[in-house]
């Protein structure tokens, strides 16, 4: 079974998990319980379903379950992104960067990255020509 892309909800679960490298249920809902109206067992419940979806595993020290997310940040930042380029924009990279500039304009130093990543881009295209 391929694994399934997650939800908003389980994104940030999984933030959690990338940052830790592994949680309980109670670290979970420790670092969430700011940001989101949710309770331990709701995290429980999202933990035991994305298990299910293959996106965390989880190992048993005494009786709490420890998990950890199945596939690394930039693995599933890809697969997202690169869904969403094909299914939102039909592919259009320069579609994708202009409605990403219209939510949040970048500040001087994202630009100034995208520059240099623009740069190395066209260096590497020239040297396969």
């Amino acid at each position: 079974m391929d694994k399934m892309e997650p939800t908003a909800r389980e994104l940030q679960i999984l933030k959690v998990l990338w940052d830790r490298e592994e949680a309980t249920v109670r670290e979970v809902y420790e670092s969430l319980r700011e940001q989101l109206p949710i309770v331990q067992n709701t995290v429980q419940a999202f933990l035991r379903i994305m298990e299910e979806k293959e996106l965390v595993s989880h190992t048993t020290r005494g009786r709490s379950f420890v998990y950890r997310a199945e596939l690394p940040r930039a693995e599933t930042s890809e697969n997202l992104l690169s869904g969403m380029l094909d299914d939102v924009f039909d592919g259009a990279l320069d579609a994708l960067v202009a409605s990403a500039f219209a939510l949040k304009p970048p500040s001087k130093g994202e630009l100034e990255r995208l520059r240099e990543l623009l740069a190395q881009h066209e260096q590497n295209q020239w040297r396969k020509r």
